[in-house]
């Protein structure tokens, strides 16, 4: 009954038991009660669908959502940050064994040869003789047990380590997800942007072999110059040129399409189809929201948590381990008589470890925890000082863009109704053909920038969902 009193004892001192180091608590941040640059803009289509589904539903683009749905399954950086955390899971795993003994079951059988000298005494002359003792077998079986109890905390410290850990893996898994979500979707507007392009250009050169008809039909009635030919031809020549340039950088956001979504670029193509012509947006929300929605922040906040538990492992370095081992074996010459009393060694008890001297391994530990957190903590905050840097940054661009996009638009109004004016003030003898050009370029050049204008403000609204968290939140990084 001793054994197990001491075990009991032993149990009930390890239950009792508290850990070292500090016990962990988020850093405070103070937060600004709005962001500075959303002032009175106000979402063009107010929308919560980050809270209800997959961030890329608010565009209700179907191909968009066909490719998103890809990231996971093909996109490698993803399936990596996914294997890391699958490795951060078994560490913890691995941690928690530490709570838990250790048992060995063992099973052996040896012979021995003759080496020990003993005498031997003839009954017929009463002499002595040395000879060696014949070999013979032993048959061993049994189990062994170790435990070390954690009175100091070092295994729970170490446990509670590599959880926040985990759940900063499962963070950067977010974080990385959004990423290649967020590219996706970015390469995407500017592919359908190259589309409306292409179209705009196809549409110009049609406009202007048009125009160069018309040239050569009223020179060819000597109404005029050969001069307004050669300048309608080379017009329509230089947007020709544009026309087929356009297409590498289409051909070129296609291959990032295709690599984001897991494949070669050669077994990958999108039909052209035409940009969307509104931008849709959702509230910035609060600033003290970034904190729990997006996930680099989350993943800071969670090695903070690992690096304060990491202070009570190198704490419990002060204090002795205290270990309970035990075996119960067998042992006997033959197999058939091994389980026996008789036969039967068995042992238990406690054993009290306490370092003495390490040249000040232990401090020095401490000291580099200590270090590593304050680090950490530091990384922490500047995170948070960026995340917010970058939502003011897309709020005033796309505040910004709104306001140009308005603009733009009544610009390219202005500058159909003046090429066609011209190009009738022409037919009508009035003004000469370059005002025609003039007229033309500056079309051509108020569609594009509005154009441009357009696909801006699409890739900042995916900028700004990116910067806002992407709908995800810090209590995911714990499933």
């Amino acid at each position: 009954m001793r054994p197990c009193a001491l075990c009991l004892t032993l149990i009930t001192a390890l239950s009792s038991a508290c850990a070292v180091g500090p016990d962990y608590h988020r850093p405070s941040f103070a937060t600004a009660a709005n962001y500075k640059e959303a002032g009175d803009w106000k979402p063009s289509e107010p929308n919560d669908v980050l809270a209800r589904g997959p961030w890329w539903q608010i565009y209700h683009d179907d191909v968009l959502g066909g490719l998103e749905s890809q990231i996971d399954i093909s996109n490698q950086n993803v399936k990596a940050a996914a294997a890391a955390f699958e490795q951060a899971q078994a560490l913890v795993s691995q941690a928690r064994a530490g709570f838990w003994p250790t048992i060995t079951a063992s099973l052996g059988a040896q012979r021995g040869g003759p080496g020990t000298p003993a005498l031997v005494t003839n009954p017929a002359t009463g002499l002595s003789t040395e000879t060696l003792s014949k070999s013979k077998t032993t048959v061993t079986a049994g189990l062994s047990g170790i435990w070390t109890l954690d009175i100091w905390g070092r295994i729970r410290r170490s446990t509670e380590s590599n959880v926040a850990s985990a759940e900063a893996s499962a963070a950067a898994l977010a974080a990385a997800r959004l990423s290649a979500q967020a590219a996706l979707a970015t390469d995407y507007f500017q592919l359908r942007a190259q589309d409306q392009l292409q179209k705009l250009l196809d549409d110009t050169v049609e406009a202007e072999t048009q125009s160069l008809h018309i040239t050569e039909s009223r020179y060819k009635f000597g109404v005029a110059a050969r001069a307004d030919v050669v300048t309608a031809r080379t017009q329509l020549l230089g947007s020709q040129a544009q026309q087929v340039n356009a297409k590498i950088q289409r051909a070129i956001l296609e291959h990032a399409v295709a690599v984001l979504i897991g494949k070669q670029p050669a077994e990958f193509s999108l039909e052209p189809a035409a940009i969307r012509t509104d931008v849709p947006t959702v509230p910035a929300g609060l600033p003290s929201t970034l904190l729990e929605r997006r996930p680099d922040v989350a993943e800071a906040e969670r090695r903070m948590a690992a690096a304060n538990a990491q202070i009570g492992v190198a704490k419990a370095g002060y204090f002795p381990d205290l270990t309970l081992t035990g075996q119960d074996q067998y042992s006997s010459s033959t197999f058939s008589r091994l389980i026996r009393n008789s036969n039967r060694v068995w042992a238990v008890g406690p054993s009290l470890a306490q370092t003495v001297f390490n040249g000040g391994l232990v401090h020095a530990q401490v000291r580099g925890a200590r270090a590593a957190y304050e680090g950490i903590v530091d990384t922490y905050r500047q995170t948070v000082l960026t995340s917010f840097q970058q939502v003011e940054d897309e709020i005033v661009t796309l505040r910004v863009l709104e306001q140009e996009g308005l603009i733009e638009d009544e610009t390219v109004k202005a500058a159909r109704e003046a090429e066609a004016l011209t190009l009738n003030q022409y037919k009508a003898g009035t003004v000469p053909y370059s005002s025609v050009i003039t007229s033309q370029t500056v079309r051509l050049s108020a569609e594009e920038t509005a154009l441009q204008v357009l696909s801006s403000r699409l890739q900042a609204s995916v900028t700004l969902i990116e910067a806002l968290g992407g709908g995800w939140d810090a209590s995911m990084a714990a499933k």
